[in-house]
């Protein structure tokens, strides 16, 4: 009977500790709506960080991570709102994501502020985010794109353009980043005939394309998304002759608005966050080993947000969600030991240790006052049905 007694106290205690012992984290990206073909590479690159972590042992003893999904819709605030409610609702201490600028913002004051609960968004560029009242809940491993409209312009004008159409998916993502290209593009000396916006979910865009002709321009300028108004645009320009040279936004560049255009779109070229580096070269060789394309756009910042939010978990000792908070950026910045893509463990370890650490990842991370990434960028270009990189910026 004692025996009988032990076994069942010793179960109990295996089965309390087990419990103990997980930490669940979110990840929501839009896996459906206009930038749908570009978020599972997304999700495997976070799932990478967090099992990466999560196996080494390491992790607050040994305890082991859970991941849930949510579906931001890139573009629907109310249901991307709604998914993070329900991670939370199911007891997640940190969310990766969201992604696009709209639904992230929504996202943030909606859910993440009144739980005091941290996101680290990979992809969320507009400039508007940077100063939202959010008491330290909004990171992101992107930069901005005050940032990065200003290197676009910049690369817009050293290909020999002079005047430029500019279209923009109606949102905050959109606007912001065509209003930074448009003051740098003018300011360097260039042309901008028309600024003009477009909604995502058109069935046809010959309106849109007609006006953005009738206004000309060695090029057009399409801010959106490729698999939505973005890929429309694009298509109606090619069908009218409106427009055969494309400037083409981060959220515009994947594989599959290549394989939907075919060689109509060769030569098209844009900027995309990311960098070039020791970290990016590690990264490389760790996706590669996982069967994962480190080129495809936001996967190494992706990675980098799910990193960090486990180191920040073991500096403060605790998956509390205050703990988390306090602790993003003493992980994420100088001075400490640099740590790079597949040396989580050893971070991990470090930190148990006492030391402090400088995670620097894929995307060379390091946060400003504001959370933002400063972050680096590089051309693509589409050369032989893909986009290539040609070098950074």
């Amino acid at each position: 009977m004692k025996k009988l007694l032990l076994a069942v106290i010793v179960s109990l205690s295996t089965i309390s500790t087990a419990s103990l012992a997980e930490i669940k984290v979110g990840i929501i990206l839009g896996f459906t709506g206009p930038i749908e073909s570009l978020t599972p590479a997304m999700r495997d690159g976070a799932r990478m960080a967090f099992d990466e972590a999560s196996n080494s042992g390491n992790l607050l003893g040994g305890q082991t991570i859970t991941i849930l999904e949510g579906d931001s819709t890139c573009a629907d605030s109310a249901a991307g709102t709604a998914a993070a409610e329900d991670l939370v609702a199911q007891g997640v201490t940190a969310i990766m994501g969201a992604d696009c600028s709209g639904v992230t913002g929504a996202i943030n004051a909606n859910v993440a502020v009144p739980n005091g609960i941290l996101m680290v968004s990979p992809s969320a560029t507009s400039p508007g985010l940077s100063k939202v009242p959010d008491n330290g809940t909004f990171w992101r491993t992107a930069p901005s794109d005050a940032k990065g409209g200003q290197v676009l312009a910049n690369l817009t004008l050293s290909k020999g353009i002079e005047s430029i159409a500019i279209t923009y998916t109606n949102n905050d993502y959109g606007k912001g980043l065509a209003e930074v290209f448009e003051r740098t593009f003018t300011s360097g000396g260039g042309t901008v005939t028309i600024v003009a916006s477009h909604e995502e979910d058109k069935g046809d865009y010959s309106s849109e394309v007609g006006v953005l002709a009738s206004a000309g321009g060695d090029a057009l300028l399409v801010v959106g998304y490729l698999d939505g108004g973005g890929l429309g645009i694009i298509e109606g320009s090619l069908d009218s002759g409106a427009f055969d040279t494309f400037v083409m936004s981060d959220g515009m560049i994947g594989q599959s608005i290549v394989d939907a255009i075919g060689p109509d779109l060769e030569g098209a070229f844009g900027s995309l966050p990311g960098a070039i580096s020791k970290g990016s070269e590690k990264f490389s060789d760790l996706a590669a080993a996982n069967g994962l394309d480190a080129s495809s756009p936001f996967v190494g910042e992706s990675y980098d947000a799910a990193a960090i939010i486990a180191l920040a978990i073991q500096a403060g000792g605790s998956a509390d969600k205050q703990s988390i908070l306090n602790n993003i950026k003493k992980v994420s910045n100088a001075p400490g030991i640099i740590i790079n893509p597949g040396q989580l463990s050893y971070g991990l370890q470090m930190l148990a240790a006492g030391k402090e650490i400088d995670y620097q990842g894929a995307s060379d991370v390091e946060f400003n006052a504001f959370g933002d990434a400063n972050g680096a960028f590089k051309e693509v270009e589409v050369r032989g049905g893909s986009f290539v990189t040609v070098g950074a910026l």
